[in-house]
């Protein structure tokens, strides 16, 4: 009998502007319904000046058949459809149980998302993040994860983003208690990759199938300066 899986993706969506400098939502969701991913985790998905609107529309992504989980600040309808520019969709099929958002430390203000799920491998928690630019603060960013982690019951948990980190991906493993980053493919910039920036790191409660591998089919190399990343994951 095959062993009941799930496929996640997560990249950075540059705002949906492209490597040819055209904005284009309806590009970046074909993107995303290519992959063919039961979760995806999204970073960039809201403009930078308040009052933050989506580059992402909520319209478009429900035509697609994607359920938006709310982890925008303001009001269903606001402008944003992230937190700190940072989402999740899912298809039909997982349920969402709780959602919070965690307050990151550092120069810039950043924040990751916790979404915890029912999904087809059993209960699962995913934390979205988009680390800041600079190690230190990434390393302290980690660090608050982890203290938010330690406050919550067990759960088979998986961490997905744009890390930012150009190194030895080691260096930022050691700060995340319980979780331990995979090894990544180049995906930025997406013309030319050379940086591992966008990882997944696991609990010992999942396991994936294969290391994550890079969605390299057009329009993907265009649609954003990273490439989507993508693990398909099953219960140990």
């Amino acid at each position: 009998m095959k062993a009941l899986s799930l496929k996640v993706a997560t990249w950075n969506l540059q705002k949906c502007v492209g490597m040819d400098l055209r904005r284009d939502p309806g590009r970046s969701l074909r993107v995303l319904s290519d992959i063919g991913a039961d979760l995806v985790v999204l970073q960039e998905v809201d403009k930078r000046l308040p009052p933050r609107p989506a580059a992402l529309p909520r319209d478009m992504i429900r035509a697609e058949g994607w359920q938006l989980l709310p982890f925008s600040p303001v009001s269903p309808g606001g402008p944003s459809v992230g937190w700190h520019g940072n989402t999740m969709l899912m298809r039909p099929g997982l349920t969402l149980r709780e959602i919070d958002q965690i307050t990151l430390p550092g120069l810039e203000p950043r924040g990751a998302i916790r979404a915890e799920l029912t999904t087809l491998i059993g209960p699962l928690r995913v934390i979205g993040v988009h680390l800041g630019l600079r190690r230190r603060d990434r390393l302290a960013q980690l660090h608050a994860i982890s203290a938010h982690l330690a406050d919550l019951p067990p759960a088979p948990t998986l961490l997905a983003g744009d890390i930012n980190e150009w190194g030895a991906i080691e260096v930022l493993d050691h700060a995340l208690d319980g979780l331990s980053f995979l090894p990544a493919p180049a995906t930025f910039p997406s013309l030319r990759p050379l940086g591992r920036l966008d990882r997944f790191a696991l609990c010992p409660r999942l396991r994936a199938t294969h290391p994550p591998s890079a969605h390299l089919a057009q329009p993907a190399r265009i649609a954003s300066d990273h490439l989507p990343l993508t693990v398909t994951l099953i219960a140990p």
